[in-house]
Formats: C-alpha cells, structure tokens, sequence
C-alpha cells in the first residue's frame, strides 16, 4: 500500500466496502489520508471490523446500511455520507453480486437481481453522488471484471452486467466531463481462501504471472485513479495477471 497521504482531507464513499475487495479498497483509501465511508447489506459485523480498521489509522470511518438497489436507500446513504464529512470526492461502486448458473435454466428472476446490483447501483449511486462529485472535481471508480470483457459460460448474466458496467463507465466519463473523472477498475480472479484449491490452482495456471491476484492489488489499481492524474477518464483496467490476454 501506499505510504503518502495523497488523499489527505478527501471524502470517500466505497459502496459494499464491509469485506473482502471493498474491505482493501476502503483501508487502502484510508492510508491515503481519506475519510471512508462504507456501504453494506448484510454485513454488519465485518463493517463495524472494517471501521474499526480505519479508526485506527487514524482516519473518520463511518458505516452505513444500504440496498444499492434502492433510490431511496442511495438518497440516504450519499445524504448522510456528505453530512458527516461534509463533502464528497471519490466514489467506489464496488457492490456486487457474483453467481454461478446454467444459462439455460436461469430464471428471469436471478437475471434481474444481478443486474439490478451490478449495474442499476452503480447508475444509482453516481447519480445521486454526481452534484457532490462536481463541487469537488471528484472521481468515481467503478469495479468491473475480467468477465465484462471475457464469456464465461457458467457466469452469463454476471459477465453482461459486468460488460453493461464497463460501457456505463465510459459514458458517464463522458456525461460527467469535466468536473468528474470516471473509471473502471476490472480485476481477474481474486483469491479469499473461500473457493477450491483445484480451481484456483487451474486458474493460476492460465495467467502469465502464473498466481491469481489479490484484493489488496485491486485496491492499489483504484487507488491509482482516485489520487492520479484527473485527466485520465473512460478507461477499463483490467487487474488480472494478464489472464485476460
């Protein structure tokens, strides 16, 4: 992680930020001088850890329940994010749903609920976060995936909500010039200790760099767009050990 305050007296709001790739992101937002508030569903315990994380690195953490899925619940959790630091610079659509099915046995009802996370929250919560982001010349950084770029067969209403992501990225970027600039971190597979060993090892073996990747170097990827320069906006970078080539 990086050891600069970068972020020093920057607002950021990392949605789905309780655990896991949203976890890194936020702490490592946090070692970069910003205040972080984070977003969570279900979360509670893991989220109240993670502020526990930020306060201790001296940083203002704040954790808010919220169903990105919902206006109402964005209105309140952007509302209270900018009353509580008193602005907004960075926000991190990182709120995600990632599920395994057989294309053709998905249910009408698994497509919808994966878009409406994947890629009606992230239109969401920019919407609601862009007059706060504009004041600021903020930025926002999405979190893609590999398989926004890549079919994978078993994951397709993921990957089409993922490649629906990666094109709203591009034209917000274009939608929210000047004041904001806007991009899409996309990491490969990132390893939790959670899935098979043979999977894992299988997928290691397909990258270049011949390991899967880690929370903590998507963390570093968004964290090169949110202190970086402003100029840079529109781009999908995929964090993956090339296992995208």
């Amino acid at each position: 992680m990086t050891s600069d305050l970068a972020l020093s007296g920057k607002s950021a709001l990392v949605t789905g930020g309780a655990k896991r790739i949203g976890r890194a992101i936020a702490l490592a937002l946090g070692q970069a001088g910003a205040d972080v508030t984070i977003t969570y569903r279900t979360s509670a315990d893991e989220a109240v850890e993670t502020i526990d994380a930020l306060e201790q690195l001296g940083r203002r953490g704040y954790a808010l329940e919220c169903d990105v899925r919902s206006e109402q619940s964005v209105r309140s959790a952007v509302g209270r994010t900018v009353a509580e630091h008193g602005r907004l610079d960075i926000l991190v659509n990182n709120a995600a749903i990632f599920e395994t099915a057989a294309l053709d046995t998905l249910s009408v009802a698994q497509w919808d609920a994966v878009f409406a996370t994947n890629t009606r929250g992230p239109f969401l919560v920019s919407r609601e976060a862009l007059p706060h982001l504009r004041a600021a010349r903020g930025r926002i950084i999405n979190i893609g995936s590999l398989g926004g770029v890549r079919p994978w067969a078993e994951h397709a209403h993921y990957c089409a909500s993922k490649a629906a992501l990666h094109m709203l990225t591009q034209a917000m970027a274009k939608a929210f010039a000047p004041e904001v600039s806007v991009n899409c971190v996309a990491p490969g597979w990132v390893e939790f200790g959670e899935e098979r060993e043979a999977q894992a090892e299988r997928l290691a073996g397909k990258a270049p760099k011949r390991r899967n990747g880690t929370a903590e170097e998507v963390a570093e990827a968004v964290l090169f767009f949110a202190a970086g320069p402003a100029f840079i906006t529109g781009q999908i970078l995929a964090v993956d050990g090339g296992l995208g080539l």
